[in-house]
């Protein structure tokens, strides 16, 4: 059988539903992989193939078998006699089959192939020196741009390997240098293939411009191409050749962006959409050149600001636009932000602010008919879009929806903050003393008022702040929206004024919707995320009617037909904002208990404000520990109500409240050691951890030994919930007083599971641990004290269950040590020295010490696994690790010399020799009897262990056996 035809027969196979015949061609198609004809038989199989999917497969497995070859090379390549460097022949058929082949989903796959060649060799070697007058052959041959004569070679085909040619270059190759020459590879493309290109280019935009011309979709197509072509080009790198042909090449990027209609939506037909996008393109390319190549665009800032501020004016029209059409309105938003920021562009769109204010970046920002159905039909998320919020993990503006009212609000504030004409005097200078100086700027030398003072913030209050008397008038709401957003875009200006002029503004212009009975949900919000960004600028006097007002908003209830979900959620970003910007309540509790009283309704508001009440915590400190009880016993009411029967995956709702009670835990204890040691109220304090001990066992009760699925890793428990489970266990067995509490409280019970869940979790986090650890030594401090039932070992059960006892405390941590050792070098110190603590601490009888030496070999064979993986050179982790070892090996000498020389016959010596390296002793001096050698270690470990801070319960002297 031909070679081809089996290759064809096999890629078909692979399109199979039957997954064994698929995996039987696949190992067939590797094996015929290693004969040199193979990527042309695919080559040939992706232009000629009988149908799309063998096409579309022949195609993959090429470009599989190009990035295997290039990308691994000749060491990682699974088949090593192939060569990293792809032939002359197949880069020659490859380019041509690129020339010819169709449809586009194929092509697409194929250029990804190219551009793995022209990375590895055009671009890093600088080879191939062939493919830039091929390709300018193949361009000038193509189509479209023959002059008539009939081309087998399609100009789309080749103006996307230009496309794929010039994408590397888009981008600084080496960015570290700090004055990056344009590369030679793309000077050589420029003067071959893009200045005589532009001049085609030219002719295709007279020709598609003309009016009542027909749209043709290959026509636009190219001219879509060679846009993207030139915005690589130009986007990092300005080749020489073509600067001088930028002004031509930007009046018809200008002749483009004047066909195209903003004023009511058109029916996007294939080419009206290309030429769509040509407009979007065109605009990035001003984008480039206002930014990068200011030598080059001063000269047509003129005719670029006419353009886009045309565009721009068409803002009043978004409502009734495609995404299209509203990203290029985005976009000329954009270009008059970048052209501000230079001085020529500066004096040239100057004159022109008010009217772009008034007829442009206005208009874009009020609620317009889209908006309204979009609030109608999802008010959530309608506002998530539009509200960024650090609780809701938005970073930003979402792409997908309202970029034109992103950029005008970015093209505001670069307004904003733009100095006007020279003054006498500032215009919001005030001498009035303020008790908060955070983000007070004195502006008493600044002869130069900004543009926000002299135009934005007037025009903005020539809109009246709705209320119940103007209501009902048209467009009152959807104007003050707007408002409310230009607010948003000067944040920037504001923080720079004095405290007191801000102050006016949130007392005038923001505090007021929140007494409006009727006012829209949406004003709500969108005030409540100005009051949170403008926190660093607010006076201590407002914090009453700051806080106020948003407490009003966070408790505002759902009515029959809006959800008022999104008002709560922005309060409480702006909450979490002021108290990350020390701008604290007047009183905490009316805040608790709001929060409180919200939690449990709804489980993704309540992981919100679960986050939220970790933050009061952590900022509030004494003035919010001293509510932890009464919070904490509301808190684990409400949890215990809304735990699912299924609780796969892990909740959201139960993580956040878990976190938040976690803090709380370490809150309180940190506040009641500093109560204690001054000896205040003691008793009451006292009272009050028995509280939170029993409702964090009741919580733990109600998850761990009522609910069939604990929280272990089958339940989709994230580590955090292992961790924070574990600081609210550690606070319930500080709470104990008297053995009788261990029985009330059901320790024991609990301890069990506990020790279960972390001998069976190996999902380990950099900072997950520590809980589990602080609660490791506070379960061994318990027991050594009072004991615990079941600790070191667990009876057998009695009929009917099996007669095999379960794993005990104790071995349940040891198990958690051990892989704690083996996998995470960040918890060894930790985890060494738990295993001294847990070998010398406890009390063991006769009938346990089987139960501690086991542990102490399993100690034994984890620490040396890790040891020898880390042995060839002293580090850090030494330390630990030989002190451990030696606290297992004073246990039990001869067994603990045992596993040191099962696989090694100097084990012993080794480890001796090592452990007196880390402590600066002479192991030559020692004797050479065993006896001696282990009298010198007992001592040389004692002192060492007092030396770094470890409990030591040892005899006065070695053990000499087991």
């Amino acid at each position: 059988m031909d070679f081809a035809v089996r290759v064809a027969q096999l890629l078909s196979q692979t399109l199979s539903p039957d997954c064994n015949a698929v995996k039987t061609a696949a190992e067939a198609l590797d094996r015929l992989s290693l004969m040199p004809q193979f990527p042309f038989s695919l080559l040939s199989i992706a232009t000629g193939g009988e149908n799309e999917g063998q096409k579309m497969a022949a195609a993959t497995y090429f470009k599989n078998f190009t990035r295997r070859n290039i990308d691994g090379g000749i060491g990682s390549s699974p088949h090593p006699q192939q060569c990293s460097k792809v032939g002359k022949e197949l880069k020659d058929q490859l380019f041509l089959a690129l020339l010819q082949v169709q449809p586009p989903p194929v092509l697409k796959v194929l250029v990804e192939a190219f551009r793995i060649i022209v990375v590895a060799e055009f671009v890093d070697q600088n080879s191939w020196s062939e493919l830039v007058p091929d390709l300018r052959t193949a361009i000038q041959n193509s189509s479209l741009i023959s002059n008539g004569m009939a081309s087998q070679w399609s100009t789309i085909n080749a103006l996307t390997l230009l496309h794929a040619l010039l994408r590397p270059f888009q981008y600084f190759l080496n960015p570290k240098v700090a004055k990056e020459p344009v590369p030679v590879q793309l000077e050589l493309i420029a003067k071959e293939i893009l200045v005589p290109l532009l001049a085609v280019f030219h002719q295709f935009v007279e020709k598609a411009c003309k009016i009542n011309c027909t749209r043709e979709v290959n026509t636009e197509t190219a001219l879509l191409i060679v846009c993207k072509c030139m915005y690589f080009a130009v986007k990092s790198h300005m080749p020489s050749a073509l600067a001088p042909l930028l002004p031509v090449f930007c009046h018809d990027l200008i002749s483009i962006l004047g066909s195209l209609t903003f004023h009511s939506a058109t029916i996007l037909e294939e080419g009206y959409l290309m030429r769509l996008k040509t407009g979007k393109r065109s605009l990035q390319i001003f984008c480039a050149l206002v930014t990068r190549h200011r030598k080059y665009s001063d000269k047509l800032m003129p005719d670029m600001i006419n353009n886009v501020l045309g565009i721009a004016k068409c803002s009043s029209n978004i409502s009734k636009l495609d995404f299209v059409s509203e990203r290029i309105i985005s976009l000329a938003f954009d270009v008059i932000s970048h052209i501000l920021e230079t001085g020529p562009g500066w004096r040239l769109v100057s004159p022109h602010f008010s009217s772009l204010l008034d007829s442009a970046i206005f208009p874009a920002l009020v609620m317009n008919e889209k908006d309204i159905s979009e609030w109608e039909e999802d008010a959530d998320e309608f506002l998530r879009k539009n509200l960024p919020s650090d609780l809701e993990e938005v970073s930003g503006w979402r792409e997908d929806l309202f970029t034109a009212r992103k950029s005008a609000i970015n093209l505001l504030g670069v307004i904003s903050m733009s100095k006007g004409p020279p003054t006498r005097s500032s215009s919001n200078g005030s001498s009035a003393p303020s008790k908060r100086k955070k983000g007070e700027k004195s502006k008493q030398n600044n002869q130069r008022s900004s543009i926000g003072d002299l135009l934005v913030l007037p025009f903005l209050s020539k809109f009246p702040v709705p209320s119940e008397a103007n209501a009902i008038q048209s467009g009152v709401l959807n104007n003050y929206f707007g408002v409310l957003m230009a607010y948003g875009g000067q944040l920037d200006f504001l923080r720079e004024q004095e405290p007191r002029y801000t102050e006016t503004l949130v007392r005038t212009r923001l505090l007021p919707l929140y007494t409006f009975s009727v006012c829209q949900p949406y004003l709500v919000a969108t005030a409540n995320w100005v009051l949170g960004e403008l926190a660093s600028c607010l006076t201590e006097e407002m914090s009453t009617n700051v806080y106020s007002s948003l407490l009003k908003a966070l408790a505002m209830p759902d009515n029959r037909k809006t959800s008022c979900y999104p008002v709560r959620i922005s309060a409480a970003g702006a909450i979490a904002k002021l108290l990350e910007s020390d701008y604290p309540p007047p009183e905490w509790l009316p805040l608790l208990q709001v929060v409180i009283d919200r939690i449990g309704n709804d489980d993704e508001e309540s992981s919100v404000l679960f986050q939220l009440l970790s933050s009061m915590v952590e900022t509030g400190e004494e003035n919010v520990a001293v509510h932890i009880p009464y919070v904490v016993s509301s808190l684990v009411g409400a949890l215990s109500k809304c735990i699912p029967h299924d609780l796969e995956p892990w909740p959201q709702m139960l993580e956040k409240g878990f976190s938040a009670l976690a803090v709380m835990a370490q809150s309180w204890e940190s506040f009641l050691s500093e109560e204690f040691e001054q000896n205040e109220r003691t008793e009451k304090w006292a009272s009050c951890r028995a509280t939170i001990g029993r409702a964090f066992s009741s919580l733990l009760q109600h998850f761990w030994l009522a609910n069939i699925h604990p929280m272990g890793q089958e339940s989709g428990a994230t580590p955090s919930c292992i961790d924070n489970a574990s600081t609210l266990l550690c606070s319930i067995m500080l709470s104990v007083t008297e053995s009788n509490d261990i029985l009330e409280l059901k320790i024991s019970e609990l301890l069990i599971i506990w020790a279960d869940l972390i001998a069976r979790w190996h999902a380990w986090e950099e900072s997950e641990d520590m809980a589990v650890f602080e609660c490791i030594n506070e379960v061994v401090n318990l027991e050594s004290k009072y004991g615990l039932k079941d600790f070191i070992q667990r009876l057998v059960p009695s009929p009917p269950a099996p007669p095999v006892p379960r794993c005990s405390v104790f071995e349940g941590i040891g198990a958690f040590i051990s892989e704690a050792i083996l996998q995470y070098p960040s918890a060894t110190w930790r985890a060494c020295s738990s295993v001294h603590m847990l070998l010398h601490v406890p009390s063991y009888s006769s009938e346990t010490e089987g139960v501690k030496q086991a542990l102490a070999i399993t100690f034994s064979r984890a620490l040396l696994s890790r040891f020898r993986k880390i042995q060839d050179k002293p580090c850090s982790l030494w330390k630990p690790l030989l002190l451990a070892m030696s606290s297992c090996y004073l246990c039990y000498p001869e067994t603990v010399k045992g596993v040191l020389e099962k696989d090694e016959v100097e084990g012993f010596t080794n480890w001796a020799s090592n452990l007196c390296h880390i402590s600066s002793s002479s192991f030559e001096s020692a004797m050479s009897t065993e006896s001696e050698i282990r009298k010198f270690l007992y001592y040389t470990f004692k002192s060492f262990l007092l030396a770094n801070g470890w409990l030591v319960i040892l005899s006065d002297g070695p053990r000499q056996g087991n």
